[in-house]
């Protein structure tokens, strides 16, 4: 007999949530009686099959077939859904967040993690077993699944209603099949989306994989699936979206498939989406947000909402947060490297443009044959280095030269810093710093989100250090600042400040104060993106 077997789950439909076979007819079984065929490949009792038969759980080309005397033609495509190990189902205590409830219905708000009703795979721990020690009302439904009119996956969170009445049931069964039942989701997608969108391509089983769903044909089996989804929040950084999701069908994963179809996966989606040692999301970010319907016995319009499970905000904290990018800066003799020394000491990355510049100046880079272009020999020796003391002196000597040397290094050094920020953002490294002595003075535009630290020192101490440790005399002190804007106009341009002006002791209390700062300033934003986030499913 050719025969393929899968497991899935329909959110709504004669087969809901049931974990199910299917079957292609072979040629022997031609005419054979529909209950005995599911009798021989199942192993079931016929009175077992007979009364999931009657009950809707099989399909016959995808038609419900009602009748388990129904003779079979070969081709045909059958679908059977296993009934549970038992038709009694046992009450368990466990939590339950009842959003509402009365004497037919109660709406009730599913943590992910949680099955929603018993199936071979898991008999015990569901959100039924819950269900019944709560409301007794249900052990008068027969079956393994009482009240249950929809489904979500067990790692999807948020809404359903459940009906406690008989008569709740049949009309609830009704309004989903005739969709008056309105559900709007969250979901988390990788990248960003259009700001509004929908897909209508069918659904299928996937052809290798049985155990998924697909974007398939209907002439190859898929069915009619329509999704629609606006855009609640774009990330800057273009990591992810939240979108507001309708469904006007139900069928499998049917967001998760649509998303993954369109290239925007479901963030924690392990399923439809890429395999990501990185991604934050403990379980697919997909939240039954909203629900409206009319009230199946009083016919009164009902609407519901709940915000997200604390897993979805912590998974876009983690996706938004990005790399604090410091700028150093400050005037001559202030001790940047000693403070670059005290970040590297706490791991932190750190660029200097000092130190690419000296590159620069190297022979054969890129900046010494711009030099020697521009310059010939003027500043450099007879092995190719450049004479860094007869530079100072050519600079201040000769009016525009600094400036036209600047364009030509300038965009070399600017463009290494971009590369350095970039590298340390795609690595996630919680923060990078770089020293750019002339970062005022080059007029270049600030980094997203950077951070400008001005380390400031005396005057006189500045001083004393130039020519301790580098020999400078007055002179050269008052030219070389003469190119730059003061202390306190750079500290005043500042969004930090960073005192050096004492010893080295001193110095370690200001860098861990400043990082204090950073991390509080840190936590600052978080909770304005919270805030922010929690104003967008909390509206009504």
């Amino acid at each position: 007999m050719s025969e393929q077997e899968f497991f899935a789950f329909d959110d709504e439909g004669p087969l809901a949530g049931e974990e199910r076979r299917c079957f292609s007819i072979p040629d022997k079984a031609h005419g054979e009686r529909l209950d005995a065929f599911l009798r021989s490949v199942t192993g079931l009792s016929r009175s077992r099959v007979k009364k999931t038969v009657e009950q809707g759980g099989c399909l016959v080309d995808g038609r419900p077939c009602l009748s388990p005397d129904a003779r079979l033609r070969t081709g045909q495509t059958l679908e059977f859904a296993l009934p549970g190990p038992s038709d009694v189902v046992t009450p368990e205590e466990g939590p339950l967040d009842i959003v509402y409830s009365d004497a037919d219905i109660a709406v009730v708000n599913k943590p992910a993690g949680l099955t929603m009703h018993p199936c071979p795979s898991c008999p015990s721990g569901t959100l039924v077993h819950r269900l019944l020690a709560r409301f007794p009302v249900l052990m008068q439904q027969e079956g393994p699944r009482p009240g249950i009119v929809h489904r979500l996956d067990k790692d999807t969170s948020g809404l359903v209603v459940i009906a406690l009445s008989e008569r709740a049931r049949l009309r609830l069964a009704e309004a989903f099949a005739a969709r008056e039942v309105h559900k709007t989701y969250l979901a988390l997608t990788r990248g960003i989306p259009p700001q509004e969108g929908g897909s209508e391509q069918p659904i299928g089983r996937h052809p290798a994989l049985k155990t998924r769903m697909a974007v398939v044909p209907v002439e190859r089996g898929g069915r009619e699936a329509r999704t629609a989804w606006k855009t609640l929040y774009a990330a800057p950084s273009g990591r992810f979206a939240l979108l507001a999701v309708q469904i006007f069908t139900g069928r499998t994963h049917q967001i998760r498939v649509h998303m993954a179809n369109l290239g925007h996966p479901l963030w924690g989606d392990a399923v439809y989406g890429p395999r990501d040692a990185e991604d934050p999301a403990p379980r697919q970010m997909l939240h039954a947000w909203k629900l409206e319907f009319l009230h199946p016995v009083t016919g009164k319009a009902l609407a519901f909402q709940c915000p997200p499970p604390e897993d979805m905000p912590r998974a876009m904290l983690a996706l938004e947060r990005e790399t604090q990018r410091l700028i150093l800066t400050g005037t001559p003799g202030c001790g940047k490297s000693a403070v670059l020394e005290r970040f590297r000491a706490r791991g932190v990355s750190v660029w200097s443009a000092d130190a690419v510049v000296a590159e620069l100046y190297s022979p054969k880079s890129d900046g010494w044959y711009l030099m020697r272009q521009r310059w010939g020999d003027a500043f450099f020796r007879e092995d190719g280095s450049v004479d860094r003391a007869r530079l100072t002196t050519l600079l201040a000597e000769t009016p525009g030269m600094r400036r036209e040397l600047e364009r030509l290094i300038h965009p070399l050094v600017r463009a290494s810093m971009e590369r350095f920020f970039e590298q340390e953002t795609k690595a996630r490294r919680p923060v990078a710093a770089a020293e750019v002595p002339l970062w005022f003075e080059t007029g270049w535009p600030r980094p997203e989100g950077a951070n400008i630290v001005v380390i400031t020192c005396p005057d006189a101490v500045r001083h004393a250090r130039l020519c301790r440790t580098r020999g400078w005399n007055v002179e050269k002190i008052a030219a070389v600042e003469s190119w730059q804007w003061s202390q306190e106009e750079k500290a005043a341009a500042a969004e930090l400040t960073l005192s050096n002006a004492g010893s080295l002791e001193d110095l370690d209390r200001g860098v861990e104060a400043l990082f204090c700062t950073l991390k509080e300033r840190g936590k600052a934003r978080e909770q304005e993106r919270l805030t922010l986030w929690r104003g967008l499913w909390d509206r009504r």
